[in-house]
């Protein structure tokens, strides 16, 4: 069963958000807030988080994205913006390979078309499944935030790391599979949507040089650069929230120079 929460304006144009590993659909709650009067937004729990448990058979990169279709399809939403982090953007790239006729435009944030490694990703899954996630959160802060924000802000990271800490190893690790597995890198040139590539300055697991390289294979994509490490939706919310206005509103402003 898909956990999901609409929010914002009936009858304005959708607005959907896919969560990164070891998150939930709370993640997105300073963009909620921001875009609430301009959009419907749906947000969901990629399976394995939050309230959506982990399905029977093994997680893919394919089922993850008809994950959505599925969704969309139960509450009858032709077509959305979808914006997706880390394994939503992969879920984000997935879409736009294989299901541009839902997608009005398509916002990839601190993501690449193939995510650390495929050993690395296994030998992640195994150690949850061993001894649960307390080890990969010990370690998220580091992972997903800059020292400066996480000792600037201290609750909402122990909070987000408090979410990892408290999820299903199974669903996690399951996710793990999936991303092991998953490399878009020779198809991502057939998205044809039009594209915002987010990119964090201090991003040591999807980098600033991912997002260049996946500007220059999707055509007419356009690229911004944060001062920010992976989860830039919360360390550089305001300029984050102004990059999805301006985009998915047709006054897309310059980016950053990389």
């Amino acid at each position: 069963m898909t956990a999901y929460q609409i929010d914002g304006t009936p009858g304005k144009p959708w607005l959907m958000f896919s969560n990164s590993l070891g998150t939930d659909l709370r993640m997105w709650q300073t963009q909620v807030d921001f875009l609430k009067n301009d959009f419907r937004i749906l947000r969901y729990d990629t399976r394995g988080h939050g309230g959506a448990g982990p399905r029977p058979s093994p997680a893919t990169l394919a089922g993850l994205g008809q994950d959505v279709l599925d969704l969309l399809d139960m509450l009858e939403i032709e077509r959305v913006h979808f914006c997706g982090l880390s394994m939503g953007g992969m879920i984000a790239q997935w879409l736009g390979i294989h299901a541009p006729q839902r997608l009005e435009k398509l916002v990839i944030a601190n993501s690449a078309p193939r995510i650390g490694t495929p050993q690395g990703w296994r030998d992640r899954a195994a150690q949850v499944r061993a001894t649960g996630l307390d080890a990969v959160a010990d370690g998220a802060a580091g992972r997903w935030f800059t020292p400066a924000f996480a000792e600037r802000e201290p609750e909402r990271v122990a909070a987000l790391v408090a979410t990892l800490r408290g999820g299903s190893p199974e669903g996690y690790a399951s996710c793990c599979d999936a991303l092991a597995e998953a490399d878009l890198r020779a198809r991502i040139s057939g998205i044809s949507t039009p594209t915002l590539l987010i990119s964090g300055a201090a991003d040591p697991v999807t980098t600033v040089d991912d997002a260049i390289a996946m500007r220059r294979q999707i055509g007419g994509s356009a690229m911004l650069t944060l001062d920010a490490s992976h989860i830039s939706n919360v360390e550089a919310a305001t300029a984050f929230n102004l990059a999805l206005a301006d985009f998915l509103g047709d006054i897309m402003r310059p980016a950053t120079p990389t």
